[in-house]
């Protein structure tokens, strides 16, 4: 059975949304084709497609956010990797068997019609891991 689908998308950390949607837009050669506020995590995020992959600019909303703590941390840059999964619950239950350490003990509503769960980055070899599953 596959566990990880896919990488659904590459997050990326930001100061200034608008600034950086022009970088990309011009990177990418097309706009962004989604913006969207996530209260619970303190972001707004937009979203731009590159070929069959994703690429979501996160700017926090808030000082203490995540987001804002990250770039104070390690400067603007990749945030995190998100992966696609077919049923988050028994993907959660199988990293936290394997030894993962969860951000989340449930799934959480994320952008993009998506419920989602952190993998902390400790626990990944630095890398912080989200699964994402579409919300039918």
């Amino acid at each position: 059975m596959e566990h990880l689908l896919r990488i659904e998308h590459i997050g990326i950390a930001v100061k200034e949304l608008g600034a950086a949607e022009a970088l990309y837009a011009k990177l990418l050669g097309s706009p962004p084709y989604k913006r969207e506020a996530v209260e619970s995590e303190g972001v707004i995020t937009s979203f731009f497609k590159a070929g069959p992959n994703k690429i979501e600019l996160l700017e926090s909303t808030r000082p203490d956010g995540p987001i804002a703590r990250a770039i104070e941390k390690r400067g603007e840059g990749i945030h995190h990797i998100a992966f696609e999964v077919a049923d988050i619950r028994v993907e959660m239950a199988r990293l936290k068997a394997e030894g993962f350490t969860l951000l989340n003990e449930e799934p959480k509503r994320g952008a993009d019609n998506k419920l989602v769960c952190f993998v902390h980055p400790k626990s990944a070899g630095g890398v912080l891991v989200e699964l994402c599953q579409e919300i039918a």
